[in-house]
């Protein structure tokens, strides 16, 4: 699961050793630093493939992280304020995304 938050973007897994963990990754340490607060744990740095940044965190706790962003929600345009809080690098590469996804859109979306 990819996660993206006006802090940053983690992608989520099970953990191959525990059905009720998640191994939660990220490319920088900024995305997971209120995760790690939560969670109670390290970051791990250099552990993982792609990901340099790892946290082994309980689904639940999780799920409080993903429901704490909600609840935070403040702003009325998602881009406008990743710009504000992470600057034009990572809004930048937010809307290479955003732009990807815009090529998906399927044929009745398409139509209005």
């Amino acid at each position: 699961m990819w996660i993206f938050t006006d802090t940053g973007f983690v992608s989520a897994v099970v953990d191959s050793d525990n059905q009720h963990q998640l191994v939660v990754r990220s490319r920088d340490r900024v995305s997971f630093e209120s995760l790690a607060v939560v969670a109670g744990d390290q970051i791990v740095v250099g552990a993982g493939t792609d990901y340099p940044y790892r946290l082994l965190c309980d689904r639940a706790v999780f799920q409080q992280w993903v429901a704490a962003r909600i609840a935070a929600m403040d702003y009325g345009n998602f881009k406008d304020r990743v710009y504000e809080t992470r600057g034009e690098v990572f809004a930048d590469a937010l809307m290479s995304v955003w732009s990807a996804m815009v090529d998906v859109t399927d044929q009745e979306g398409r139509s209005w």
